[in-house]
């Protein structure tokens, strides 16, 4: 790529970055839809449900089940992510764009890069959220980072689920029906409980399922009781927290780049 040709890539992603920063700005309820679910978790796991609740090894509940809430958001982000694409498909506005003397590669680098920063916010938000109801992490300013960058890693990696899902769905409705994928995919994992509470065989998916990886990791390095068992995956968390999101790129990226191409033809 000349330099001409990787200047205006940028340019073009910027200017869909904007279109869609424009959006949120306009109709802040789509975050505030976003981040209700899981604040609405914390309170009915937090208090209604904590006090059942044992956290292997020890530790408050609350403390052990913050972590799970970021990456649940992260998670629950290519639903958003899925919903916008299928909207401007639908629309004509993906048609309208291709129409314009601007990259190709435009459309798709900017949905992704707007998301992230979205993410950036709701982690925020959900963050102070967390504070409020006394959560405090041990893992200092680095391990806090890091937490946050792995965090960020698994929502990157799933921007490109959600861009293939909504080139793939027929219409906005069909993409409502996505959290019926979403919601076992978090709910069978170790967000809301350790695996090895579970019974032997579902636990052994929950430990294997990649956004457990990334709740493990979380807290490890946030200092908070991290309620890990004696498998492979749940000893090498954070080795599988950077690794699972590479293999989930590599296999959806390209789907959506050809999905992509093939609505030209």
């Amino acid at each position: 790529m000349s330099g001409t040709s990787a200047y205006w890539a940028v340019a073009d992603c910027w200017n869909v970055v904007r279109r869609g920063l424009t959006h949120y700005q306009r109709q802040p309820v789509n975050i505030a839809w976003q981040l209700g679910f899981p604040i609405l978790s914390v309170l009915l796991y937090g208090y209604v449900f904590g006090s059942a609740m044992v956290v292997p090894g020890g530790g408050d509940y609350r403390d052990f089940l913050m972590p799970g809430m970021f990456a649940m958001t992260m998670a629950f982000g290519f639903i958003n992510t899925a919903t916008l694409v299928v909207h401007d498909a639908t629309k004509g506005v993906i048609d309208r764009f291709r129409s314009m003397p601007m990259a190709p590669s435009a459309v798709v680098s900017g949905r992704g890069v707007t998301d992230l920063l979205v993410a950036c916010a709701e982690l925020a938000i959900l963050m102070l959220t967390a504070l409020a109801i006394g959560w405090r992490p041990d893992g200092g300013v680095m391990g806090g980072l890091a937490a946050f960058a792995l965090l960020l890693w698994l929502r990157f990696a799933l921007i490109w689920l959600g861009v293939w899902l909504g080139l793939m769905v027929p219409n906005p409705e069909a993409a409502g029906g996505l959290f019926a994928v979403a919601f076992p995919l978090t709910m069978i994992s170790s967000i809301f409980v350790a695996p090895q509470l579970m019974p032997d065989w579902l636990g052994a998916v929950a430990a294997w399922n990649p956004i457990s990886s990334t709740v493990a990791a979380s807290r490890e390095l946030f200092g908070t009781p991290v309620g890990a068992g004696d498998s492979w995956v749940e000893q090498n968390a954070v080795l599988m927290a950077l690794v699972w999101p590479v293999v989930l790129t590599a296999v959806f990226l390209p789907l959506a780049v050809r999905r992509f191409q093939r609505l030209s033809r």
